[in-house]
This record gives structure tokens, C-alpha cells and sequence, in this order.
């Protein structure tokens, strides 16, 4: 099981803790909204760290859009084996292609 599985399958058992035990319960507690925000601004951040040209500060800022964006499936109720489901069906095409195809 790669990292990112385990770690989607850490916030699935989490969503059901104590928010007093586990930042990830608080913030699906919280809300979708909450967590879409949490989304947002960490990818922004990942975002200021990559122009920076800064590697390490990078990879972290990528590692916190990673959790979030999985805790925000998770309060979706969509599954990281979904969006595989979805990567695999464009690995056939061209991202131009399947840009053109979405209408």
C-alpha cells in the first residue's frame, strides 16, 4: 500500500474520533466548507513555495495540499480509489485531448 492509500485510509478511521484527540476529526467536524478552505489555502502555499525555488519548503507545502485535498474527498464522500479510477480512464489520451473532451 503506497503512502497516499495509507494516509486516506488514516483520515477515514480518524473521521469517526474525538475532534478533542485528532486535528483531522476537527476538521471534518468542521465542515466542507472548512475543509475545501484548509484546501485552498495550503494549495496557495504550495503555490508561493514553488516560486520561491525553494525545494524543501516545497515538498512540505506539497505533503499539507496532499493531506487536505484527501481530507477534503473524505468529506465529500468521494474515495482516492475513485480519482485513480478517473487518472487511469486519461492515461489513454493526450491532456489536450481530454481537456477538449470535458465540453
Amino acid at each position: 500500500m503506497s503512502t497516499i492509500n495509507k494516509l486516506a485510509a488514516t483520515i477515514a478511521a480518524r473521521a469517526s474520533a474525538s475532534p478533542n484527540r485528532s486535528y483531522t476529526s476537527k476538521l471534518l467536524q468542521s465542515g466542507i466548507e472548512k475543509c475545501a478552505q484548509k484546501f485552498g489555502e495550503e494549495a496557495f502555499e504550495l503555490a508561493l513555495a514553488a516560486v520561491s525555488g525553494h525545494q524543501a519548503h516545497t515538498a512540505q507545502e506539497a505533503a499539507d495540499v496532499i493531506y487536505h485535498l484527501l481530507v477534503l474527498l473524505q468529506a465529500s464522500g468521494v474515495s482516492l480509489a475513485e480519482v485513480e479510477s478517473v487518472l487511469a480512464t486519461r492515461e489513454a489520451q493526450s491532456g489536450l485531448e481530454e481537456k477538449a473532451g470535458r465540453g
